[in-house]
């Protein structure tokens, strides 16, 4: 079974790393900025907290073989910029291979994720690890469902994940 990561890719500005607990702090930010969750229920309040939990399942992803989150590093500059990557999640009882992304705030509207998200879609499909992909999204997390869009996903179908109202984008291989 392939791992779905993506470490030593590359896009046009980005390279694609292993994260490692030393990203942690600078990771930090993205959960002490409130409109970062404001979309998601269920975490922590306290931003320490909800890092370490976000932490926690990246490394238990890459330990138990569930694809997992790159470390995204603006190219040159070994600058962190977000996180993107694939991986595996159960929706309505059905495996299916997610292409996720989360970006730093003072790097929004800048289009790293959907530089990060077309990549980790082209290795999918390239690789041939699916024939199709989804993105799980928030019904009112209006940017990150123009991200999907842009990256040539569709509405499939809403639906409960983790106690919260989401849209399924998909895209299939052609």
């Amino acid at each position: 079974m392939p791992d779905y990561v993506l470490f030593n890719e590359e896009s046009e500005r980005l390279i694609f790393k292993e994260v490692q607990q030393s990203d942690f702090e600078s990771w930090l930010s993205f959960h002490e900025e409130p409109l970062s969750s404001q979309f998601w229920t269920g975490l922590p309040s306290d931003p320490k907290e909800a890092c370490q939990q976000q932490f926690n399942r990246i490394f238990e992803r890459y330990n138990d073989n569930l694809g997992g989150m790159n470390a995204l590093f603006l190219k040159g500059t070994n600058t962190l910029v977000g996180l993107c990557g694939l991986l595996i999640q159960e929706v309505d009882g059905k495996k299916e291979l997610e292409i996720g992304y989360s970006i730093l705030p003072k790097y929004w509207r800048q289009g790293f994720a959907f530089e990060a998200a077309q990549k980790c879609k082209q290795v999918a499909f390239t690789k041939k690890w699916v024939t199709s992909l989804i993105s799980i999204i928030q019904v009112d997390n209006i940017p990150s469902q123009k991200t999907a869009l842009k990256n040539g996903m569709f509405l499939d179908f809403t639906t409960t994940y983790h106690n919260n109202t989401v849209h399924i984008f998909r895209i299939n291989a052609s």
